[in-house]
């Protein structure tokens, strides 16, 4: 432990001296100093000295603090431009988290101020999550003076111009249906093209990551209904004991916990559509509720007698064969037929594989814009990698792919080394296997093959498992299951 404290303060030390010497004797004191400030929140106070003689002679103004319990106040008063945020702040827990939170803090306060995190390099999976809650970007320690001050100058600079092109976290923002040109995806745009207009129930079939919410939007876009958004419900998240209440409503004092009145989902779609995903998750002690109200086009609400009509368009999507479930008694023959009135199947992508190059150079520019990045397209050999995998996860997978290698990649063109896959995920065996897998690849395949054993059922998978629905249910969505 001496021996580490030794050796960071002399760490300190060269980073200060490097400060001194970046604007002494470089080009540094020739450049024109910035009209922006900078908050500087770290509770290291070499790492503060050292941005001491730093920052202030690139920015008009800068201030540093060394604990985030002043932080909102000093926001108010000092009013920054850009905050450099640590990750990290107690003792001996490392974490990230911290960070997070004061990020979310910041966002949700003071949502026009950039925010550029200050991370160790263990810590950089942490800050890229950081970045798709709204930081501007990350900068790991040991920094290099001219990139970190390169990184505020252009922080400044979007908040001088007032464009935040960079989507909000957790956004209802929905991509553009793409159909790319084999047969089996003109076929499905034809018959999209004849039911969209019309009020027919539609269920939309297809694996996890295909892209099934998007068709949904995509039906809703082309229908009468469009002046409205749609109304989406997430089944798989929604607990058994939450359901009635969620997608029905409640009136004030239904429960204990009902202070106040609740507007469920099939009354927040009224006028429009409503879109329930993975529609084979909803428990069977509750599939001849929803059944009554899609049947009756009424709802009650949870502690009220009072009918409420309703007029909804409705479209489910799954992943599961439902009809397997009706033949073992886990999903209602009557309530099937009555969600399947036309049913869209989405082929997943390894039979779209025309679709891949055009998808992941789609999510390169989006990505690239969002996170102010130089990559423009993929290299060749990136391109080929790609058609190469067998994306168990779809679309999603490689949407995470491609988000992740254009925040790591420095280049104008995002290299296969940059997507960092797996080679168990590759078709063929030109690429060597790693003897040594990682915790999070054998966590994954034991959840892919209780999904598997148990036919998608997520209350027996979670069972077997030992682990509750809403941790699998964030597993899933972590692997692209």
């Amino acid at each position: 432990m001496i021996d580490f404290e030794i050796h960071f303060v002399g760490f300190l030390a060269k980073q200060s001296q490097n400060a001194l010497n970046f604007v002494f004797f470089g080009n540094f004191a020739a450049m024109s100093k910035l009209k922006s400030k900078i908050l500087v929140v770290d509770d290291n106070a070499g790492i503060r000295s050292a941005l001491k003689i730093l920052l202030p002679m690139r920015f008009a103004e800068v201030e540093l603090i060394a604990s985030p319990k002043v932080l909102m106040e000093t926001m108010r008063t000092f009013k920054p431009d850009v905050v450099l945020l640590d990750m990290n702040f107690e003792t001996d827990i490392n974490t990230g988290n911290e960070g997070l939170f004061w990020l979310s803090e910041l966002k949700r306060d003071f949502p026009e101020v950039e925010v550029v995190l200050f991370t160790a390099y263990a810590d950089i999976a942490l800050a890229v999550e950081g970045m798709k809650r709204g930081a501007f970007d990350f900068v790991v320690k040991p920094w290099d003076n001219a990139k970190l001050l390169a990184t505020l100058e252009e922080a400044c600079k979007k908040h001088r111009v007032g464009t935040h092109r960079m989507s909000p976290p957790y956004t209802n923002a929905t991509p553009t249906m793409r159909w790319g040109e084999s047969e089996a995806m003109q076929q499905l745009r034809a018959m999209v093209e004849k039911v969209a207009p019309t009020d027919a129930t539609v269920l939309i079939t297809g694996e996890n990551g295909t892209g099934k919410d998007v068709l949904a939007n995509e039906i809703h876009r082309l229908s009468s209904r469009a002046t409205k958004p749609m109304v989406g419900v997430d089944i798989g998240a929604i607990t058994d004991t939450l359901f009635e209440s969620e997608m029905f409503g409640h009136v004030k004092g239904a429960f204990t916990d009902a202070h106040a009145d609740h507007i469920g989902k099939f009354e927040q779609a009224n006028g429009t559509t409503l879109f329930l995903d993975e529609i084979g998750n909803v428990p069977l002690a509750q599939q001849a509720k929803l059944l009554r109200v899609i049947q009756n086009r009424s709802i009650t609400k949870v502690g009220d007698t009072k009918s409420i009509p309703i007029n909804i368009r409705l479209i489910c999507a799954t992943n599961m064969d439902l009809a397997t479930m009706v033949k073992e008694g886990r999903f209602r023959e009557d309530l099937f037929y009555r969600i399947n009135t036309v049913t869209l199947h989405l082929p997943p992508l390894r039979e779209r594989t025309d679709e891949i190059v055009t998808l992941a150079e789609m999510f390169v520019k989006q990505y690239a814009e969002k996170y102010h990045r130089k990559a423009q397209g993929l290299s060749d050999e990136a391109m080929n990698l790609l058609k190469r995998c067998r994306w168990s996860g779809n679309i999603r997978e490689l949407q995470g792919c491609i988000e992740k290698a254009v925040i790591y990649s420095e280049a104008e063109l995002i290299r296969a080394a940059d997507l960092q896959l797996r080679a168990s995920e590759l078709m063929d065996e030109t690429v060597p296997k790693t003897q040594n897998q990682t915790l999070e690849s054998a966590e994954e395949q034991v959840i892919r093959n209780a999904m598997k054993t148990y036919n998608g059922n997520l209350t027996l998978v979670a069972k077997a498992l030992k682990i509750s629905r809403p941790t699998l249910y964030r597993r899933l969505k972590e692997y692209g299951i």
